[in-house]
């Protein structure tokens, strides 16, 4: 296992300036499809473009919202294809392109950190197909067999006469043959290029300004819309008066559209403005009278409803459990969590006559497609999606509710371009929100202190179930129950449930979906077992991990990280730590919190270790910035996420109520990067899961109570700068 550990304590003003030196100092940047030079550029294949100065263009098929994938997928087409990266640029693919070439392009979405995971074998295959036709086109100009020629850096050289030929004069002569069936690629132990921390190729337009988000779509004669939906979940405009606002100025149209009401304007804030002083009366029908407390109920009376669907069902855990001489038990608690993105949802939408165009922050641009041309009654053949870079995602651009207001605003007033805004408070209670869960826990040890059987039953809402309407496989929501039911421990008596609790909340793919939640369950309650059986927390953990492939890179990663935070080594007075591990998205991750906690509740965070054994590391620089941004989006949840309902509706509507971490509360974070190949994990969730758990079990240490909810700010315990 190889293992990077790097300290991230970087100031911002350093930051910038590293970053924008960083992108001056390279060739490499992103271009919109608009901005393509397609002039002398071969097409070698649909991924690679091969120009006459050397230049090479390799297109992007995923979306980008900061995960930095941009970069990293197609530094796996590079690797393969034997070019110079300074040479490279990297070119976005649209959907409407992909379904034009019978999606050549494969799964354009970016979820579930699946992007490498998922395409790196495709992407490869690229490289080295293009790399194989570019050879082969030189050995036939040159009349001599292709085991003599090699491919060396966007050239391809005849070894006994060290004659070459570069790529720009290859391309045409490649282009014209047939792509080898079978494509050998390399061991990952020879890259030269994949496995190096790279700056990212948008970083220099990021931190300049020039890149341009969703939110920044202007065209020629575009309108603006602002809309108000039911503050009650489901409810639907009964009556509306925009009398006072009709013959305001920059006024367009009032549109009732039954689920919404909808302002349009010559600019977003007049928009805005007008919409307060639009009357609107509302049914919230039966889900008026919901609130916190009769969710909480919901959910408790799952936990003890006799029936509930398995996830997992080992030797015969009830009966063990009811034989035991002692059981311990704990219940935990995770909210609703509202993805609070910087950027709100926005969509532009242009029809005109049976062509529609949309710009659109997506994180499925082929969803934008689908859901477009059906709201507009058009072909899909007639509609263009241009997939504009995200000023965040974390789960809720991939839903497309946006994208249809924006487009059925835009059949209302055809010919008019019409980009749709989210005001902050309309995206803060209206979104779709990580479910709420109630889990109970119960376990019995053995003589030596290991579990001897386990019982955990999960009350939560269904993602499947009520948002992407799907059947549940044997009763049980997978994400509801994550790395509870496929925990790496050896248990001999172990039975994991399911009690399905709908409510009329939205709930929807949140950052880490279920191992946002349910490593707290677990690895918290897992100290709680070392501590009844008297046994460290590392030691106990490596203790009941079996001797099998999966549990050894839980324990391979558990180590690494343990190492690199000096568990075993005294700490100074007065600060403790926690540990924690779990796997999620193919990856294996663990975390190390050390802490201290003053008699006023004021939580100090002197370091963070956190690690990841994805498999294979692509870009390691990119893997660092994913595990630190973990940490900051994971500490603003622990603290101070929750959303709460009243009457019906949200009660939080902004970042005063909905509280973000802020720049001087930022721990030291050190990152450890541990790849121990043969498989291929993700990397933009799985390095938020162990955060929680280890931090909770620190907080046990330092204070002597068990915490199981969250947010800590419940508990009376609030982030100091450290």
């Amino acid at each position: 296992m190889k293992t990077r550990s790097r300290s991230a304590d970087v100031s911002r003003r350093s930051f910038l300036q590293v970053s924008a030196s960083a992108g001056a100092a390279l060739s490499l940047g992103f271009m919109l499809p608009s901005e393509a030079q397609t002039s002398n550029a071969q097409e070698v294949n649909a991924w690679i473009d091969i120009h006459a100065d050397e230049s090479i263009v390799i297109r992007y098929a995923r979306t980008e919202m900061g995960q930095g994938s941009r970069t990293s997928a197609p530094m796996l087409i590079a690797e393969e294809l034997e070019v110079d990266w300074t040479k490279v640029r990297v070119e976005a693919v649209q959907a409407h392109e992909n379904l034009k070439r019978k999606r050549a392009y494969g799964d354009m979405a970016s979820v579930g950190s699946r992007t490498i995971r998922n395409s790196q074998e495709y992407l490869r295959k690229a490289g080295a197909s293009a790399r194989m036709m570019l050879v082969q086109a030189a050995a036939q100009r040159w009349g001599v067999p292709e085991t003599e020629c090699q491919a060396v850096l966007g050239k391809v050289v005849h070894t006994p006469s060290k004659k070459s030929l570069s790529y720009g004069q290859l391309a045409a002569d490649a282009a014209k043959l047939t792509p080898p069936k079978d494509v050998a690629l390399k061991d990952p132990a020879t890259w030269t290029l994949a496995g190096k921390p790279l700056p990212r190729v948008d970083m220099h337009d990021i931190v300049t300004g020039k890149i341009r988000f969703g939110v920044d779509t202007q065209l020629p004669g575009m309108l603006h819309a602002a809309i108000a939906q039911s503050p009650v979940f489901g409810g639907k405009v009964v009556s509306m008066d925009s009398s006072k606002v009709d013959n305001r100025r920059g006024i367009v149209k009032v549109l009732n559209m039954g689920e919404f009401v909808a302002v349009v304007a010559d600019n977003w804030w007049r928009a805005k403005e007008a919409l307060r002083d639009v009357s609107i009366e509302w049914d919230s029908g039966k889900y008026a009278g919901v609130n916190s407390a009769s969710l909480m109920k919901l959910y408790r009376d799952g936990l003890s409803q006799s029936e509930a669907a398995t996830a997992r069902q080992d030797g015969n855990a009830l009966v063990t459990l009811a034989q035991a001489s002692k059981v311990i038990e704990a219940e935990y608690y995770t909210p609703y969590l509202a993805h609070a993105t910087l950027e709100p949802m926005v969509c532009t939408a242009w029809l005109q006559g049976d062509q529609l165009q949309i710009w659109v922050s997506t994180q499925n641009p082929e969803s934008s497609l689908t859901a477009a041309a059906s709201t507009a009654d058009v072909p899909q053949e007639n509609v263009k999606v241009f997939a504009m870079q995200m000023g965040g995602g974390l789960g809720r651009k991939s839903p497309q509710d946006f994208t249809r207001q924006a487009v059925a605003i835009a059949k209302e007033l055809p010919g008019k371009p019409i980009k749709l805004l989210w005001s902050r408070e309309e995206d803060t209670q209206h979104d779709l929100y990580r479910p709420a869960s109630l889990v109970k826990v119960r376990a019995s040890l053995q003589a030596d202190g290991k579990p001897e059987a386990l019982h955990i039953r999960v009350s939560a809402p269904s993602i499947f179930s009520q948002l992407l309407r799907m059947p549940l496989q044997n009763g049980v929501d997978p994400q509801a129950v994550a790395s509870l039911n496929d925990h790496p421990y050896d248990i001999p008596n172990c039975l994991v449930d399911f009690a399905q609790r709908s409510t009329h909340v939205p709930v929807g793919f949140w950052r880490t979906v279920g191992h946002s939640q349910n490593p707290f369950v677990r690895e918290c309650f897992i100290d709680e077992l070392a501590l009844a059986a008297g046994v460290d927390p590392l030691a106990y953990r490596l203790s009941i991990l079996p001797n099998n492939e999966k549990a050894n890179r839980d324990r391979g990663i558990l180590q690494a990280v343990a190492k690199a935070a000096d568990w075993g080594k005294p700490l100074p007075s007065g600060v403790f730590r926690g540990i924690a591990e779990t796997e999620g998205y193919g990856s294996y991750t663990a975390c190390v919190c050390e802490v201290s906690v003053n008699a006023k509740g004021e939580v100090r965070i002197h370091r963070i270790v956190i690690g990841i054994d994805p498999g294979y590391a692509v870009n390691p620089d990119n893997i660092q910035a994913q595990l630190q941004g973990s940490v900051v989006h994971g500490l603003s949840a622990i603290f101070w996420g929750e959303m709460t309902v009243k009457d019906g509706r949200i009660e939080q509507s902004n970042f005063h109520d909905y509280r973000m971490m802020r720049m001087n509360e930022m721990p030291r974070v050190q990152t450890v990067i541990a790849p121990s190949g043969g498989f291929w994990g993700g990397v933009g969730e799985p390095a938020q899961a162990p955060l929680a758990p280890a931090l909770g079990n620190a907080l046990f240490a330092a204070m002597g109570k068990r915490i199981r909810s969250l947010p800590l700010k419940n508990h009376g315990l609030s982030l100091v700068k450290a």
